[in-house]
């Protein structure tokens, strides 16, 4: 796999945020940059080609500015945009989108080319709304010991290690519900929830001992995965989740928490899965 980070070019905002946090990561992690714009159509009496190469020398020259160290390609493509993302991906580092391409609703929070990217990439795929603010350098990342997880923590403690800030690993427990009638189960729903909360700081541990140099700290809380790293995500400056959890039916290329953090995060989010899972 070549180190280098794909990002999608378009013209509009959410992609030149995009360009801008995919430089900076570049930048962080030593890695180079291929900018790729698929060239659709342009506005109304000008020339398509001209249009889509200014586009993307535009992308290119302030990926440049931003990080001048970085080599940074281009690519011009033809054909849908989606589909090129997903074979790009195939030997990137990661995907960097905008949450929204030109032709997006602005009412939206995620446009279906991110959300079909998402869903089908090989790598790291990560969606960006609007332009970068310097935060704490805290990285959040959702795990519950699934392959899917676990492939998202190894991407997340990456992240952290780049940006010399906090990794913060949030495992939800939503708590089972329980027939008004079973009062005296009350006791053993307790012990379920303590075996619950130990055994996932417990998996934690060893990702702790293995990266000394990176400040990892976890967090067991109640509530449902979703609505826990929604909240999570409001101080972090990036969000890491797998794109399926333990929950997750086999078929499901994205599952129902990766799919609502996608829609309600104003952070940026990366979304992982295992590298051999679509062989």
């Amino acid at each position: 796999m070549n180190r280098h980070i794909v990002v999608g070019v378009d013209g509009s905002a959410p992609a030149a945020a995009a360009v801008e946090w995919a430089a900076a990561d570049a930048r962080r992690r030593g890695l180079g940059l291929r900018l790729v714009h698929v060239c659709e159509h342009a506005p109304h009496g000008i020339d398509v080609r001209k249009y889509c190469e200014g586009t993307l020398a535009a992308a290119a020259d302030r990926a440049r500015e931003l990080a001048p160290g970085v080599g940074a390609s281009t690519l011009l493509r033809a054909g849908k945009v989606a589909e090129t993302f997903i074979e790009e991906s195939a030997d990137a580092d990661s995907v960097v989108l905008g949450s929204r391409g030109r032709g997006g609703f602005a009412g939206m929070l995620l446009g279906s080319v991110g959300l079909g990217v998402a869903g089908h990439a090989a790598g790291p795929v990560v969606i960006v709304r609007g332009p970068s603010v310097a935060g704490p350098g805290e990285v959040v990342a959702g795990y519950d010991g699934s392959a899917h997880s676990e492939a998202a923590l190894r991407y997340a403690i990456e992240q952290a290690r780049a940006r010399g800030g906090t990794l913060r690993v949030v495992y939800a427990w939503q708590t089972p519900a329980v027939s008004p009638y079973a009062a005296a189960y009350g006791g053993l729903a307790e012990d379920v929830h303590e075996q619950e909360m130990r055994a996932a700081a417990e998996r934690v541990a060893p990702w702790r001992e293995k990266n000394p140099d990176v400040r990892i700290v976890d967090e067991q809380e109640i509530g449902h995965p979703a609505s826990v790293l929604i909240q999570a995500g409001t101080t972090a400056d990036l969000l890491v989740v797998g794109s399926r959890g333990r929950g997750g039916l086999a078929s499901a290329l994205l599952g129902s928490v990766s799919h609502a953090v996608l829609h309600h995060v104003t952070c940026p989010i990366a979304v992982v899965r295992p590298r051999d899972e679509r062989a």
